[in-house]
């Protein structure tokens, strides 16, 4: 089986504290997810200004570019991403916001439904100097045909959600194993997301999705613990 891709995604608001504390402990959870090897993190903090968020994301950046450098200075292994290969590294992912993303020069951008297409993400970042060479594009899906919609607008990866029930937001309809695994017919990557747990990973993998999604899975435990479990299912 083909080593699972995986997803942090983040979520500040679930640590006690205040905002600095809190701010604090996101930061030394995305380090810990980046010394993992954990493939894509996508920054979610949705209640931040515009302002907050570049200066948080500019953090975060910064971050996972340390750990790139300090822990794995010589990871020259490729991995394969659909149909390309991309350098083995950590992808810090902006949720939404394309403008931000562009200002502190992030790998990419996840667009949550409903949100501006990846074609035109494209768009803006072929005409933003200093824009990197391959913005990685993420969407979130809730539907097998909303996957092949991402698929061909062009987005790298798609988080196909909710999968299973999830406990804080029971009446969110779970997708189920079904659609997950009529959605992972589609030729681009698809991770599953939602209700995932250690328990019920490998049936995702199975029904054959590229990888996993999540946040309280990783920033409720120990991120490289995590990370081995899921990579020896």
């Amino acid at each position: 089986m083909r080593r699972p891709l995986l997803c942090y995604i983040t979520d500040r608001t679930q640590f006690v504290g205040n905002e600095s504390v809190r701010r604090a402990r996101l930061l030394a959870k995305i380090r810990e997810a980046a010394d993992a090897g954990v493939d894509f993190i996508q920054l979610r903090e949705k209640d931040l200004s515009a302002r907050e968020l570049e200066g948080l994301s500019r953090e975060a950046q910064r971050v996972v570019r340390e750990a790139q450098k300090e822990t794995h200075p010589r990871r020259t292994e490729n991995r394969e991403l659909g149909t390309e290969k991309r350098e083995l590294k950590t992808v810090l992912l902006i949720n939404s916001r394309t403008d931000v993303a562009l200002a502190v020069a992030a790998d990419g951008v996840h667009l949550p439904a409903g949100d501006i297409s990846p074609a035109e993400v494209r768009r803006i970042c072929t005409c933003s100097a200093g824009a990197p060479a391959r913005v990685t594009i993420s969407v979130s899906c809730h539907s097998p045909e909303e996957v092949r919609h991402a698929q061909e607008a062009g987005a790298d990866l798609a988080l196909f959600a909710p999968v299973f029930e999830k406990k804080d937001a029971p009446n969110a309809k779970p997708a189920g194993l079904a659609a997950l695994r009529q959605a992972c017919q589609n030729k681009i990557p698809v991770l599953a997301l939602g209700g995932i747990t250690l328990h019920n990973a490998a049936a995702c993998l199975e029904a054959g999705a590229a990888g996993i999604a999540a946040i309280r899975l990783f920033q409720e435990n120990d991120v490289a613990g995590i990370v081995r479990k899921l990579r020896d299912l």
